[in-house]
């Protein structure tokens, strides 16, 4: 039986009031608000096996943010109705490393932050590395799944979509309403361009500079991708035969 939409949201808010839209919700009976508490700076609120580390560079967490379960932050800001899911990382430091002249491992300095903007939601253990070069960005109404690992110095616009178990190497720029579907890798220093949507399992070798839909690996147009699927399975069908 059809239901109107007035009559839909009565029912919805009979389960109590949504604090904002576009944003999961952590006020479930599940998860009991005696466990969380305010953080000092900045008004969002965190779980009690959270870490933040009081000692280190300055951590902001905006007004009705929440930090889940066991969340390490640090060297980060964190804007306005963000979720943060459980066993998140955010400020650590970047993988940058350097052979000294002696042959020894180096590791380069990792000063800057990660800042992540409002309404954005990370899903659980997700890791954002902070910057050395230039701080790590998540634009405004991001949205990041599961096991999610952005490396440092990575700027990502507003509105962008990454899915499960995409990896996002060094220093890349991507652009507002990308769209990454599951395990898609991006190498380091690449831009993406706004509006560009990524199929799963794709890897991005070199700047994408134009709108639309990419596959394969090395990503190229979906339907030069869809091209080349087709003629590979050609082939092996004459060979078999």
């Amino acid at each position: 039986m059809a239901i109107s939409v007035k009559r839909l949201y009565h029912l919805i808010s009979l389960k109590g009031p949504t604090k904002h839209f576009g944003v999961s919700n952590y006020s479930a009976s599940s998860t009991s608000q005696i466990e969380y508490s305010k953080w000092n700076n900045g008004g969002g609120t965190f779980h009690k096996s959270a870490c933040i580390d009081p000692t280190g560079p300055e951590v902001t967490v905006g007004h009705s943010t929440k930090i889940g379960y066991n969340v390490g932050l640090i060297n980060c800001r964190i804007g306005d109705s963000c979720v943060v899911h459980h066993g998140v990382c955010i400020g650590q430091d970047g993988f940058g490393f350097f052979v000294d002249d002696k042959g020894n491992m180096m590791k380069k300095p990792q000063l800057l932050n990660a800042v992540i903007g409002n309404h954005v939601e990370i899903g659980a253990n997700t890791c954002i590395d902070r910057g050395s070069w230039r701080d790590t960005v998540i634009g405004d109404h991001s949205k990041l799944d599961n096991l999610v690992q952005i490396g440092h110095n990575v700027v990502i616009g507003k509105g962008c979509m990454l899915c499960g178990q995409v990896g996002i190497a060094g220093s890349v720029t991507m652009g507002d309403y990308v769209t990454l579907g599951g395990r898609v890798a991006i190498r380091d220093h690449v831009s993406i361009a706004s509006k560009v949507r990524l199929a799963a399992n794709s890897c991005v070798t070199k700047d994408i500079t134009e709108p639309g839909d990419y596959g394969g690996f090395p990503a190229v147009p979906i339907h030069e991708w869809r091209r080349q699927v087709a003629c590979r399975y050609r082939i092996s069908k004459k060979a078999i035969l």
